[in-house]
């Protein structure tokens, strides 16, 4: 199956993340460049990491920062 996965999407998973391209990159061992692609559309994302980057999104929006306690 092909991704599904828009370069829009594409960098809201980043945001939401706070991940940046190259930051992604460095964390999957893979080229920068492969990760621009990606971004703009120009490369087909692996569904692998579509499904990876979905997923933890879906964890960080359940699961929000603590709040700090307060002294």
């Amino acid at each position: 199956m092909d991704s599904t996965m828009t370069p829009d999407r594409f960098r809201q998973c980043l945001a939401v993340l706070n991940w940046s391209q190259r930051g992604l990159a460095e964390k999957l061992y893979c080229d920068d460049r492969m990760v621009r692609r990606w971004a703009d559309g120009s490369e087909i994302m692996p569904e692998a990491v579509e499904s990876w980057l979905e997923a933890l999104v879906s964890a960080h929006q359940a699961l929000p920062l603590p709040i700090a306690a307060k002294k």
